[in-house]
Protein backbone atom coordinates (compact mmCIF):
# COMPACT_ATOMS: atom_id res chain seq x y z
CA UNK A 1 0.00 0.00 0.00
CA UNK A 2 1.17 3.50 -0.78
CA UNK A 3 2.35 5.68 2.14
CA UNK A 4 2.20 2.64 4.43
CA UNK A 5 3.28 3.11 8.00
CA UNK A 6 3.61 0.39 10.61
CA UNK A 7 2.47 0.33 14.20
CA UNK A 8 4.35 -2.39 16.07
CA UNK A 9 2.08 -4.55 18.20
CA UNK A 10 2.72 -5.01 21.92
CA UNK A 11 3.80 -1.37 22.36
CA UNK A 12 2.28 1.50 24.35
CA UNK A 13 1.06 3.04 21.07
CA UNK A 14 -0.69 -0.14 19.93
CA UNK A 15 -2.18 -0.58 23.42
CA UNK A 16 -3.58 2.99 23.28
CA UNK A 17 -5.18 2.18 19.91
CA UNK A 18 -6.56 -1.12 21.24
CA UNK A 19 -8.02 0.64 24.31
CA UNK A 20 -9.80 3.26 22.18
CA UNK A 21 -11.47 0.68 19.90
CA UNK A 22 -14.01 -0.69 22.44
CA UNK A 23 -14.77 2.87 23.61
CA UNK A 24 -15.60 4.04 20.07
CA UNK A 25 -17.45 0.83 19.24
CA UNK A 26 -19.58 1.38 22.36
CA UNK A 27 -20.28 4.97 21.32
CA UNK A 28 -21.19 3.73 17.83
CA UNK A 29 -23.59 1.18 19.32
CA UNK A 30 -25.24 3.95 21.37
CA UNK A 31 -25.52 6.09 18.22
CA UNK A 32 -27.18 3.22 16.37
CA UNK A 33 -29.70 2.66 19.19
CA UNK A 34 -30.97 6.26 19.18
CA UNK A 35 -34.40 7.13 17.83
CA UNK A 36 -33.85 8.19 14.22
CA UNK A 37 -35.16 11.72 14.81
CA UNK A 38 -32.95 12.47 17.86
CA UNK A 39 -30.54 14.65 15.90
CA UNK A 40 -29.10 16.46 18.94
CA UNK A 41 -28.09 13.21 20.65
CA UNK A 42 -26.70 11.92 17.33
CA UNK A 43 -24.52 15.06 16.96
CA UNK A 44 -23.32 14.71 20.58
CA UNK A 45 -22.28 11.09 20.03
CA UNK A 46 -20.58 11.91 16.70
CA UNK A 47 -18.57 14.60 18.52
CA UNK A 48 -17.48 11.98 21.07
CA UNK A 49 -16.69 9.37 18.41
CA UNK A 50 -14.59 11.78 16.35
CA UNK A 51 -12.94 13.47 19.33
CA UNK A 52 -14.23 16.99 18.65
CA UNK A 53 -16.78 19.09 16.82
CA UNK A 54 -18.03 17.99 13.42
CA UNK A 55 -19.52 20.34 10.83
CA UNK A 56 -23.20 21.18 11.37
CA UNK A 57 -23.78 20.21 7.74
CA UNK A 58 -22.45 16.63 8.27
CA UNK A 59 -25.16 13.97 7.93
CA UNK A 60 -24.48 10.44 9.20
CA UNK A 61 -27.39 8.02 8.96
CA UNK A 62 -27.28 5.11 11.39
CA UNK A 63 -26.34 2.41 11.60
CA UNK A 64 -22.75 3.66 11.45
CA UNK A 65 -19.66 1.81 12.62
CA UNK A 66 -16.27 3.26 13.49
CA UNK A 67 -13.30 1.72 15.28
CA UNK A 68 -11.04 4.65 16.25
CA UNK A 69 -12.64 8.01 15.49
CA UNK A 70 -9.65 10.26 16.02
CA UNK A 71 -8.42 9.78 12.46
CA UNK A 72 -11.43 11.15 10.56
CA UNK A 73 -12.09 14.70 9.38
CA UNK A 74 -15.00 16.08 7.36
CA UNK A 75 -15.66 18.97 5.00
CA UNK A 76 -18.98 20.75 4.63
CA UNK A 77 -22.19 19.11 3.34
CA UNK A 78 -20.94 15.53 3.64
CA UNK A 79 -23.64 12.84 3.49
CA UNK A 80 -22.94 9.34 4.84
CA UNK A 81 -25.72 6.83 4.24
CA UNK A 82 -26.70 3.83 6.39
CA UNK A 83 -24.49 0.90 7.28
CA UNK A 84 -21.07 2.44 6.65
CA UNK A 85 -17.83 1.26 8.28
CA UNK A 86 -14.95 3.68 8.94
CA UNK A 87 -11.72 2.00 10.08
CA UNK A 88 -9.87 5.28 10.47
CA UNK A 89 -6.64 4.68 12.41
CA UNK A 90 -4.57 5.65 9.34
CA UNK A 91 -6.61 8.80 8.74
CA UNK A 92 -9.67 9.55 6.62
CA UNK A 93 -10.02 13.01 5.13
CA UNK A 94 -13.35 13.75 3.44
CA UNK A 95 -13.74 16.94 1.42
CA UNK A 96 -16.77 19.13 0.82
CA UNK A 97 -20.02 17.89 -0.76
CA UNK A 98 -19.07 14.21 -0.63
CA UNK A 99 -21.83 11.59 -0.94
CA UNK A 100 -21.15 8.18 0.58
CA UNK A 101 -23.66 5.45 -0.24
CA UNK A 102 -24.98 2.74 2.06
CA UNK A 103 -22.66 -0.04 3.29
CA UNK A 104 -19.47 1.72 2.15
CA UNK A 105 -16.28 0.64 3.92
CA UNK A 106 -13.33 3.00 4.30
CA UNK A 107 -10.46 0.93 5.72
CA UNK A 108 -7.13 2.58 6.50
CA UNK A 109 -5.50 -0.26 8.41
CA UNK A 110 -4.44 -3.84 7.90
CA UNK A 111 -1.50 -6.15 8.47
CA UNK A 112 1.64 -6.99 6.51
CA UNK A 113 1.01 -9.65 3.89
CA UNK A 114 4.16 -11.62 4.73
CA UNK A 115 3.22 -14.32 7.21
CA UNK A 116 6.35 -13.84 9.35
CA UNK A 117 5.36 -10.17 9.95
CA UNK A 118 1.57 -10.38 10.00
CA UNK A 119 1.09 -10.48 13.77
CA UNK A 120 3.85 -8.03 14.65
CA UNK A 121 2.46 -4.88 13.03
CA UNK A 122 -0.66 -2.99 12.12
CA UNK A 123 -0.15 -1.33 8.76
CA UNK A 124 -1.94 1.89 8.02
CA UNK A 125 -2.15 4.61 5.39
CA UNK A 126 -4.55 7.52 4.92
CA UNK A 127 -7.57 7.68 2.66
CA UNK A 128 -8.28 11.06 1.06
CA UNK A 129 -11.62 11.76 -0.58
CA UNK A 130 -11.52 15.10 -2.35
CA UNK A 131 -14.44 17.50 -2.91
CA UNK A 132 -17.59 16.51 -4.81
CA UNK A 133 -16.96 12.75 -4.83
CA UNK A 134 -19.81 10.23 -4.90
CA UNK A 135 -19.08 6.73 -3.59
CA UNK A 136 -21.76 4.19 -4.51
CA UNK A 137 -23.35 1.56 -2.31
CA UNK A 138 -21.16 -1.20 -0.84
CA UNK A 139 -17.90 0.13 -2.28
CA UNK A 140 -14.68 -0.54 -0.36
CA UNK A 141 -11.78 1.91 -0.29
CA UNK A 142 -8.45 0.46 0.84
CA UNK A 143 -5.53 2.09 2.71
CA UNK A 144 -3.46 4.75 0.98
CA UNK A 145 -6.02 5.67 -1.70
CA UNK A 146 -6.89 9.18 -2.86
CA UNK A 147 -10.14 9.68 -4.75
CA UNK A 148 -9.85 12.76 -6.91
CA UNK A 149 -12.22 15.72 -7.00
CA UNK A 150 -15.55 15.14 -8.69
CA UNK A 151 -15.09 11.41 -9.25
CA UNK A 152 -17.66 8.63 -8.93
CA UNK A 153 -16.95 5.21 -7.46
CA UNK A 154 -19.54 2.71 -8.69
CA UNK A 155 -21.54 0.49 -6.36
CA UNK A 156 -19.63 -2.54 -5.15
CA UNK A 157 -16.25 -1.33 -6.43
CA UNK A 158 -13.07 -2.17 -4.56
CA UNK A 159 -10.75 0.81 -4.83
CA UNK A 160 -7.12 -0.16 -4.28
CA UNK A 161 -5.46 2.54 -6.41
CA UNK A 162 -5.82 6.30 -6.64
CA UNK A 163 -8.74 7.58 -8.70
CA UNK A 164 -7.91 10.59 -10.89
CA UNK A 165 -10.14 13.67 -10.65
CA UNK A 166 -13.38 13.62 -12.65
CA UNK A 167 -13.28 9.85 -13.25
CA UNK A 168 -15.82 7.06 -12.96
CA UNK A 169 -14.51 3.74 -11.65
CA UNK A 170 -16.42 0.46 -11.27
CA UNK A 171 -16.00 -3.26 -10.74
CA UNK A 172 -14.06 -5.69 -8.63
CA UNK A 173 -11.39 -8.08 -9.69
CA UNK A 174 -8.94 -10.59 -8.31
CA UNK A 175 -5.43 -9.99 -9.52
CA UNK A 176 -2.55 -12.03 -8.12
CA UNK A 177 0.02 -9.39 -7.19
CA UNK A 178 2.80 -11.63 -5.93
CA UNK A 179 3.54 -14.97 -4.32
CA UNK A 180 4.23 -14.97 -0.58
CA UNK A 181 7.23 -16.59 0.98
CA UNK A 182 6.52 -19.69 3.06
CA UNK A 183 6.73 -19.05 6.81
CA UNK A 184 10.09 -19.61 8.44
CA UNK A 185 10.42 -22.58 10.78
CA UNK A 186 9.62 -21.67 14.37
Amino acid sequence: MRNERRLPTRTPESRAFAERVPLVMGLSARLNALPFDDLDARRTLLTEIFGGPVPDSLTVLPPFHCDYGLGASFGERVFINQGCFFLDYGGITIGDRVLIGPRVTLSTAGHPVELDERYDFITHAPIVIEDDVWIGAAATVTPGVTIGRGSVVGAGAVVARDVPPLSVVTATSIVERKRLKPPSAS
